[in-house]
Protein backbone atom coordinates (compact mmCIF):
# COMPACT_ATOMS: atom_id res chain seq x y z
CA UNK A 1 0.00 0.00 0.00
CA UNK A 2 1.28 3.45 -0.97
CA UNK A 3 0.08 6.37 1.14
CA UNK A 4 -0.11 9.69 -0.74
CA UNK A 5 -0.32 12.62 1.67
CA UNK A 6 -1.94 15.69 0.15
CA UNK A 7 -3.66 13.51 -2.44
CA UNK A 8 -6.20 16.14 -3.54
CA UNK A 9 -3.58 18.84 -4.15
CA UNK A 10 -1.97 19.79 -7.44
CA UNK A 11 0.95 17.37 -7.22
CA UNK A 12 -0.60 14.76 -4.93
CA UNK A 13 -3.55 14.14 -7.24
CA UNK A 14 -1.22 13.61 -10.20
CA UNK A 15 0.88 11.16 -8.19
CA UNK A 16 -2.12 9.22 -6.92
CA UNK A 17 -3.66 8.92 -10.40
CA UNK A 18 -0.32 7.86 -11.88
CA UNK A 19 0.13 5.10 -9.31
CA UNK A 20 -3.47 3.90 -9.64
CA UNK A 21 -3.16 3.78 -13.44
CA UNK A 22 -0.24 1.37 -13.21
CA UNK A 23 -2.08 -0.88 -10.76
CA UNK A 24 -0.60 0.14 -7.41
CA UNK A 25 -2.70 0.08 -4.26
CA UNK A 26 -3.09 3.70 -3.13
CA UNK A 27 -4.36 5.18 0.09
CA UNK A 28 -5.16 8.86 -0.39
CA UNK A 29 -4.84 11.03 2.71
CA UNK A 30 -6.55 14.40 2.60
CA UNK A 31 -8.41 16.90 4.75
CA UNK A 32 -10.76 17.75 1.87
CA UNK A 33 -13.10 14.81 1.44
CA UNK A 34 -15.27 16.81 -0.95
CA UNK A 35 -12.54 16.47 -3.57
CA UNK A 36 -11.89 12.71 -3.42
CA UNK A 37 -14.57 11.33 -5.74
CA UNK A 38 -12.26 11.17 -8.75
CA UNK A 39 -9.62 9.23 -6.81
CA UNK A 40 -12.19 6.93 -5.19
CA UNK A 41 -13.65 6.13 -8.61
CA UNK A 42 -10.16 5.11 -9.78
CA UNK A 43 -9.79 2.69 -6.87
CA UNK A 44 -8.01 4.70 -4.19
CA UNK A 45 -8.74 4.03 -0.54
CA UNK A 46 -9.61 7.36 1.07
CA UNK A 47 -8.54 8.34 4.56
CA UNK A 48 -9.19 11.64 6.24
CA UNK A 49 -5.99 12.88 7.81
CA UNK A 50 -4.42 16.10 8.99
CA UNK A 51 -0.70 16.61 9.51
CA UNK A 52 -1.55 18.66 12.60
CA UNK A 53 -3.38 15.67 14.13
CA UNK A 54 -0.89 12.93 15.15
CA UNK A 55 -3.62 10.33 15.73
CA UNK A 56 -5.00 10.71 12.20
CA UNK A 57 -1.47 10.50 10.77
CA UNK A 58 -0.67 7.35 12.76
CA UNK A 59 -3.90 5.78 11.46
CA UNK A 60 -3.15 6.77 7.86
CA UNK A 61 0.34 5.23 7.76
CA UNK A 62 -0.69 1.86 9.20
CA UNK A 63 0.03 -0.92 6.73
CA UNK A 64 1.70 1.36 4.17
CA UNK A 65 5.06 0.27 2.77
CA UNK A 66 5.65 3.61 1.04
CA UNK A 67 4.71 7.18 1.95
CA UNK A 68 4.69 10.05 -0.54
CA UNK A 69 4.52 13.49 1.11
CA UNK A 70 3.02 16.05 -1.28
CA UNK A 71 1.22 18.43 1.10
CA UNK A 72 2.25 21.98 1.96
CA UNK A 73 0.86 25.17 3.47
CA UNK A 74 2.93 28.01 2.02
CA UNK A 75 -0.13 30.28 2.11
CA UNK A 76 -1.40 29.12 5.49
CA UNK A 77 -1.86 31.21 8.60
CA UNK A 78 -3.03 30.69 12.17
CA UNK A 79 -3.72 27.03 12.87
CA UNK A 80 -2.92 26.23 9.21
CA UNK A 81 0.43 28.01 9.24
CA UNK A 82 3.49 26.74 7.43
CA UNK A 83 5.18 26.25 10.79
CA UNK A 84 2.45 23.81 11.89
CA UNK A 85 2.08 21.96 8.58
CA UNK A 86 5.38 22.12 6.68
CA UNK A 87 7.57 21.85 9.78
CA UNK A 88 5.88 20.20 12.77
CA UNK A 89 3.35 18.32 10.62
CA UNK A 90 5.95 16.70 8.42
CA UNK A 91 8.08 15.74 11.40
CA UNK A 92 4.96 14.07 12.81
CA UNK A 93 4.49 12.22 9.52
CA UNK A 94 8.11 11.06 9.39
CA UNK A 95 8.00 9.86 13.00
CA UNK A 96 4.73 7.99 12.41
CA UNK A 97 6.03 6.40 9.20
CA UNK A 98 9.17 5.19 10.93
CA UNK A 99 7.19 3.78 13.87
CA UNK A 100 4.84 1.98 11.44
CA UNK A 101 7.73 0.31 9.63
CA UNK A 102 7.39 2.18 6.33
CA UNK A 103 10.07 0.99 3.93
CA UNK A 104 10.40 4.06 1.67
CA UNK A 105 9.53 7.72 2.15
CA UNK A 106 9.32 10.10 -0.84
CA UNK A 107 9.45 13.74 0.23
CA UNK A 108 8.52 16.69 -1.97
CA UNK A 109 10.84 19.56 -1.15
CA UNK A 110 11.50 22.62 -3.35
CA UNK A 111 14.24 23.66 -5.74
CA UNK A 112 16.74 25.83 -3.88
CA UNK A 113 15.96 24.49 -0.40
CA UNK A 114 18.77 25.48 1.96
CA UNK A 115 19.39 26.54 5.53
CA UNK A 116 20.42 30.05 4.48
CA UNK A 117 17.67 30.74 1.94
CA UNK A 118 16.12 34.22 2.31
CA UNK A 119 12.60 32.77 2.66
CA UNK A 120 11.45 30.62 5.57
CA UNK A 121 9.50 28.12 3.45
CA UNK A 122 12.71 27.07 1.65
CA UNK A 123 14.57 26.89 4.97
CA UNK A 124 11.82 24.69 6.42
CA UNK A 125 12.04 22.34 3.44
CA UNK A 126 15.81 21.99 4.01
CA UNK A 127 15.16 21.30 7.70
CA UNK A 128 12.70 18.51 6.92
CA UNK A 129 15.04 17.01 4.32
CA UNK A 130 17.64 16.73 7.07
CA UNK A 131 15.11 15.36 9.58
CA UNK A 132 14.11 12.67 7.09
CA UNK A 133 17.73 11.75 6.36
CA UNK A 134 18.42 11.46 10.10
CA UNK A 135 15.38 9.23 10.61
CA UNK A 136 17.20 6.25 9.13
CA UNK A 137 14.34 5.45 6.74
CA UNK A 138 15.09 4.72 3.11
CA UNK A 139 14.00 7.85 1.30
CA UNK A 140 14.01 9.87 -1.90
CA UNK A 141 13.83 13.67 -2.04
CA UNK A 142 12.31 15.54 -4.98
CA UNK A 143 13.03 19.25 -5.42
CA UNK A 144 10.70 20.65 -8.10
CA UNK A 145 10.91 24.14 -9.56
CA UNK A 146 7.78 26.33 -9.85
CA UNK A 147 4.71 24.38 -10.94
CA UNK A 148 3.22 25.44 -14.27
CA UNK A 149 -0.29 24.87 -12.96
CA UNK A 150 0.14 27.48 -10.23
CA UNK A 151 2.90 29.91 -11.12
CA UNK A 152 2.45 30.04 -14.89
CA UNK A 153 -1.28 29.40 -15.22
CA UNK A 154 -3.08 30.51 -12.05
CA UNK A 155 -0.94 33.62 -11.55
CA UNK A 156 -0.52 34.64 -15.20
CA UNK A 157 -2.07 32.49 -17.91
CA UNK A 158 -5.57 32.18 -16.49
CA UNK A 159 -6.10 35.94 -16.65
CA UNK A 160 -4.86 35.97 -20.26
CA UNK A 161 -7.23 33.20 -21.26
CA UNK A 162 -10.18 34.86 -19.52
CA UNK A 163 -9.48 38.26 -21.04
CA UNK A 164 -8.67 39.81 -17.66
CA UNK A 165 -5.80 42.09 -16.75
CA UNK A 166 -2.52 40.41 -15.87
CA UNK A 167 -0.61 41.86 -12.93
CA UNK A 168 3.16 41.30 -12.99
CA UNK A 169 5.58 42.45 -10.34
CA UNK A 170 8.64 44.14 -11.78
CA UNK A 171 9.70 44.19 -15.42
CA UNK A 172 8.85 40.54 -16.04
CA UNK A 173 12.25 39.98 -17.68
CA UNK A 174 13.89 37.62 -15.17
CA UNK A 175 14.04 34.00 -16.47
CA UNK A 176 12.38 31.37 -14.31
CA UNK A 177 11.86 27.63 -14.58
CA UNK A 178 8.43 26.01 -14.63
CA UNK A 179 7.70 22.29 -14.32
CA UNK A 180 4.52 20.34 -15.01
CA UNK A 181 3.09 18.51 -11.99
CA UNK A 182 2.68 15.42 -14.15
CA UNK A 183 6.44 15.37 -14.81
CA UNK A 184 7.16 15.50 -11.07
CA UNK A 185 4.55 12.76 -10.54
CA UNK A 186 6.39 10.63 -13.11
CA UNK A 187 9.60 11.17 -11.15
CA UNK A 188 7.86 10.14 -7.93
CA UNK A 189 6.47 7.00 -9.59
CA UNK A 190 9.95 6.08 -10.81
CA UNK A 191 11.44 6.69 -7.36
CA UNK A 192 8.90 4.28 -5.87
CA UNK A 193 9.40 1.52 -8.43
CA UNK A 194 13.16 1.65 -9.09
CA UNK A 195 15.23 0.65 -6.03
CA UNK A 196 18.39 2.26 -7.44
CA UNK A 197 16.78 5.69 -7.14
CA UNK A 198 16.38 5.45 -3.38
CA UNK A 199 18.62 7.48 -1.11
CA UNK A 200 18.97 10.21 -3.75
CA UNK A 201 17.99 13.85 -4.15
CA UNK A 202 16.54 14.90 -7.51
CA UNK A 203 16.20 18.49 -8.63
CA UNK A 204 13.36 18.55 -11.14
CA UNK A 205 12.53 21.36 -13.55
CA UNK A 206 11.09 21.94 -16.96
CA UNK A 207 13.01 21.99 -20.25
CA UNK A 208 13.09 25.78 -20.59
CA UNK A 209 13.56 28.99 -18.63
CA UNK A 210 11.01 31.69 -19.35
CA UNK A 211 10.42 35.26 -18.27
CA UNK A 212 6.97 36.32 -17.08
CA UNK A 213 6.63 38.33 -20.29
CA UNK A 214 7.31 35.19 -22.31
CA UNK A 215 4.73 33.29 -20.27
CA UNK A 216 2.18 35.95 -21.20
CA UNK A 217 3.06 35.53 -24.90
CA UNK A 218 2.69 31.75 -24.69
CA UNK A 219 -0.81 32.02 -23.25
CA UNK A 220 -1.71 34.71 -25.77
CA UNK A 221 -0.78 32.34 -28.58
CA UNK A 222 -2.54 29.37 -26.98
CA UNK A 223 -5.78 31.28 -26.37
CA UNK A 224 -5.77 33.65 -29.31
CA UNK A 225 -6.33 36.57 -26.94
CA UNK A 226 -4.26 39.73 -26.56
CA UNK A 227 -3.24 40.21 -22.95
CA UNK A 228 -3.70 43.38 -20.94
CA UNK A 229 -0.63 43.61 -18.74
CA UNK A 230 0.18 45.92 -15.83
CA UNK A 231 3.67 45.93 -14.36
CA UNK A 232 3.69 46.76 -10.66
CA UNK A 233 6.92 48.11 -9.14
CA UNK A 234 8.75 45.69 -6.86
CA UNK A 235 8.47 48.36 -4.18
CA UNK A 236 4.72 47.65 -4.14
CA UNK A 237 5.36 43.96 -3.41
CA UNK A 238 7.82 44.86 -0.66
CA UNK A 239 5.34 47.24 0.95
CA UNK A 240 2.50 44.72 0.61
CA UNK A 241 4.65 42.05 2.26
CA UNK A 242 5.39 44.29 5.25
CA UNK A 243 1.75 45.29 5.60
CA UNK A 244 0.46 41.70 5.35
CA UNK A 245 2.96 40.11 7.72
CA UNK A 246 1.04 40.66 11.01
CA UNK A 247 -2.32 39.91 9.35
CA UNK A 248 -1.56 37.07 6.92
CA UNK A 249 1.98 35.63 7.02
CA UNK A 250 1.22 33.42 4.01
CA UNK A 251 0.38 36.36 1.75
CA UNK A 252 3.42 38.20 3.10
CA UNK A 253 5.57 35.17 2.18
CA UNK A 254 4.18 35.15 -1.38
CA UNK A 255 4.87 38.86 -1.79
CA UNK A 256 8.45 38.42 -0.61
CA UNK A 257 8.89 35.50 -2.97
CA UNK A 258 7.60 37.64 -5.86
CA UNK A 259 10.46 40.06 -5.24
CA UNK A 260 13.02 37.31 -4.88
CA UNK A 261 11.89 35.50 -8.01
CA UNK A 262 12.21 38.66 -10.09
CA UNK A 263 15.62 39.68 -8.74
CA UNK A 264 17.63 36.44 -8.38
CA UNK A 265 18.66 33.58 -10.65
CA UNK A 266 15.68 31.22 -11.01
CA UNK A 267 16.91 29.23 -14.01
CA UNK A 268 17.38 25.46 -14.17
CA UNK A 269 19.44 23.28 -16.49
CA UNK A 270 17.61 20.00 -17.14
CA UNK A 271 20.62 18.27 -18.69
CA UNK A 272 21.63 16.33 -15.57
CA UNK A 273 18.02 15.48 -14.74
CA UNK A 274 17.56 13.89 -18.17
CA UNK A 275 20.70 11.82 -17.61
CA UNK A 276 19.45 10.54 -14.26
CA UNK A 277 15.76 9.97 -15.01
CA UNK A 278 13.99 8.88 -18.23
CA UNK A 279 11.50 11.75 -18.22
CA UNK A 280 9.77 13.46 -21.12
CA UNK A 281 9.68 17.05 -19.89
CA UNK A 282 6.67 19.17 -20.77
CA UNK A 283 7.09 22.59 -22.39
CA UNK A 284 4.84 25.39 -21.21
CA UNK A 285 3.66 25.96 -24.77
CA UNK A 286 2.38 22.39 -25.10
CA UNK A 287 0.82 22.55 -21.63
CA UNK A 288 -0.94 25.85 -22.40
CA UNK A 289 -2.25 24.62 -25.75
CA UNK A 290 -3.61 21.47 -24.13
CA UNK A 291 -5.30 23.64 -21.49
CA UNK A 292 -6.81 25.82 -24.20
CA UNK A 293 -7.99 22.73 -26.07
CA UNK A 294 -5.80 23.49 -29.06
Amino acid sequence: MILVVGATGNLGSHIAKKLLARGDQVRAMTRQLAKVDGLRDRGAKIVRGDLRDPESVEFAVRGAHTVVAAAHSILGRGDESSELVDDAGHRTLIDAAKAAGVKHFVYTSVLGASDDHPLDFWRTKAKIERYLANSGMTHTILRPSAFMEIHAYELIGKAVMEGKRVMLFGSGRNPRNYVAAEDVANAAALAIRVPELRGQVFEIGGPENLTANQVVKIFEQASGRKAKVTHLPLAVARAASRAARPIHPGVSRIMRSAVLLETTDQSFDATQLRRRLPLQLTTLDSWARARAGG
